[in-house]
């Protein structure tokens, strides 16, 4: 989900600046792993978030998009205060506002897409937004965009068109991975394009904090939730969708939905405390498998192959970016930077 990718990005700017706290240290000491677990368990919490949200067909995922921006804001005002932050700091007023509403844009559009594609196809296509941050760096920033960001974005482009398996390339038919078996394609061209459109608009978010790296993570994050929690009120009192769900197991699970939330958020905080950013990106790479993992279990849907062979493409241009973040930031007499010298296309 967008706000969770965003999140991480702003480890480079604010989180690897701040004084670790010496219980985490101790704690890191003990188990050196740990950062990377907690990656790992908060994919598994956001993973179970796009569960609920493609299984609860009688709420509006409009409706879902509010409760799930409840688990964003909850836990960043009280860092926030903690920390004596101006909550809406001058000079960046506008970048923020902009980016509250990219961001807030880009997860609607997901969970649009979660409601409407294969659970794994959508998280898949969703997970991707990384690597097309390159592009518009490059058309906003004028970041250097080298080889190593051409040969990702390719990637990603082709696993995206193996997923989304347009009609006029792949035909009105796909083969079962599990038997073989010719499935006909019940293509809906609009779960695709909410999926491609919150990837894009997740990649304009990430140019945008890019110019609020001076703000801690939890101001940007409580300006997130309270324009997205608004936002999305407002949408959803104008298409009706305003209620509070009739059956009890929909109320229990738009409760877990807020929680799962709120968990993931906070473990994925952590982790980028405990690890460097670039081997969390590579741990949140599990979300893909627990999404396939879901697709099976909880909706029987069986993957085609150009699914997972589209997923492998773009998991692999996600880790591949994720190690070279990680080697980059390593020293330069490093071994292990030496032998990852391959990732250094310019």
């Amino acid at each position: 989900m967008p706000e969770h990718l965003e999140l991480q990005q702003l480890v480079d700017g604010v989180l690897q600046g701040t004084t670790r706290h010496p219980s985490l240290s101790w704690l890191q000491c003990s188990c050196p792993y740990l950062g990377i677990i907690l990656a790992t368990v908060s994919s598994f919490f956001f993973s179970l978030c796009s569960v609920i949200v493609k299984g609860l067909v009688d709420v509006n995922p409009i409706e879902l998009a509010t409760f799930r921006f409840i688990g964003v804001l909850l836990p960043s005002i009280p860092i926030a205060i903690y920390r004596e932050e101006t909550f809406f700091p001058e000079g960046k007023r506008i970048i923020l506002v902009l980016r509250c509403f990219v961001g807030t844009t880009g997860l609607m559009l997901s969970f649009y897409a979660f409601r409407h594609m294969p659970l794994a196809d959508a998280s898949v296509i969703i997970f991707s937004t990384p690597v097309f941050v390159a592009i518009f760096a490059r058309l906003f920033l004028r970041e250097a965009c080298g080889m190593f960001n051409v040969i990702t974005i390719v990637l990603t482009l082709i696993g995206v068109v193996l997923i989304t398996k347009p009609p006029f390339l792949f035909g009105d038919h796909q083969v079962s991975l599990v038997d073989e078996q010719i499935m006909e394609n019940s293509y809906d061209i609009w779960g695709p394009v909410a999926a491609l459109s919150s990837t894009l608009f997740g990649a304009n978010a990430y140019v945008l904090l890019r110019a609020l790296k001076g703000l801690h993570f939890s101001v940007i994050m409580s300006n997130f939730g309270a324009f997205a929690l608004l936002y999305t009120l407002i949408v959803c009192y104008y298409i009706g969708a305003l209620c509070w769900p009739l059956c009890g197991t929909d109320r229990f699970l738009v409760i877990a939905l807020a929680l799962f939330s709120f968990g993931g958020q906070i473990l994925l905080t952590l982790a980028l405390q405990y690890e460097q950013a670039g081997p969390v990106a590579i741990a949140r790479s599990a979300d893909i498998v627990f999404a396939f993992i879901w697709q099976i279990m909880f909706f029987k849907e069986t993957p085609s192959l150009y699914s997972v062979l589209g997923a492998l493409l773009v998991v692999s241009s996600v880790v591949l970016s994720g190690l070279r973040k990680w080697a980059l930031a390593l020293p330069r007499d490093s071994e292990t930077r030496k032998k990852l010298h391959f990732l250094y296309l310019e």
